[in-house]
């Protein structure tokens, strides 16, 4: 009876040294995995309406975005694709689509504000060529700054259209903007962002609109981001203020992972 005790326990003791805590596996046994970011990010996402400038042109729309940072060269480039689709209707005709090939540059620090340029060319397959209020496609020259102000950070934007876009014209688009990034636990913030714009082109100009908005990015795992928001935005111009951009409430949901 005795020996039959101390082999149970032996046998006991032997277990316990080799399958370690109930459900973990043993420690040691296998490497910790480093989630190594090389540079890439694919995204999609889905939204409810799509401004593009401060006009309302999509409703109810999917997007995908994939983009990938050189971080060897002289300054970091990242260079891109993004693609819209409307899955129910829209403002801009009975269906709608874009899709933009990007290129932007981090130049550096400047006066305490963080500058990058850019270049997009928008194209519009679904349509057939025709494009946005009739063009078959155009591009952009986009320059960005940021600044933190200690409570806030200050961002701003200046684009130039080029080509024709139709109604609308070439010319000038400029943005300016606060946001405010609350940590809510480790893993999810509160983001809060008001801006306004003003549109210059060939049609007109004026202050175009403004937009607020809340997102809740929820950090899932160190590659993967969840992102709901929800936004309100109003259209200042007369001619923009139709087809629900007068006063709109608008959200949406987003899923990012870097690689």
């Amino acid at each position: 009876m005795k020996k039959t005790i101390l082999i149970a326990l032996m046998a006991a003791l032997t277990l316990g040294v080799n399958a370690g805590d109930w459900g973990k596996a043993p420690i040691g046994k296998a490497p910790i995995e480093d989630c190594i970011d090389i540079g890439g990010e694919i995204s999609v996402g889905y939204m409810t309406d799509y401004y593009y400038h401060g006009i309302a042109i999509a409703e109810d729309s999917v997007w995908a975005d994939v983009n990938y940072t050189f971080d060897g060269l002289a300054v970091p480039v990242t260079v891109g694709v993004w693609y819209l689709n409307g899955i129910h209707s829209n403002t801009a005709g009975p269906f709608f689509d874009q899709l933009d090939l990007y290129a932007s540059a981090d130049l550096g620090t400047f006066a305490g504000f963080d500058v990058s340029l850019g270049y997009t060319h928008h194209f519009y397959p679904e349509i057939g060529g025709v494009g946005f209020l009739g063009l078959g496609s155009n591009g952009e020259i986009g320059l960005e700054v940021r600044r933190s102000l200690g409570f806030v950070d200050f961002v701003a934007e200046t684009n130039y259209l080029l080509d024709i876009l139709g109604a609308v014209g070439s010319g000038w688009y400029h943005q300016a903007g606060l946001e405010k990034s609350i940590g809510l636990t480790d893993n999810i913030s509160l983001v809060l962002a008001g801006a306004v714009g003003y549109l210059d082109v060939q049609s007109g100009h004026g202050w175009s609109h403004y937009n607020l908005t809340a997102s809740l990015p929820i950090q899932l795992n160190c590659r993967t981001t969840l992102t709901p928001y929800v936004g309100y935005f109003d259209a200042l111009l007369s001619n923009f203020a139709q087809n629900g951009a007068d006063g709109n409430v608008h959200a949406g949901v987003s899923v990012s992972v870097t690689f």
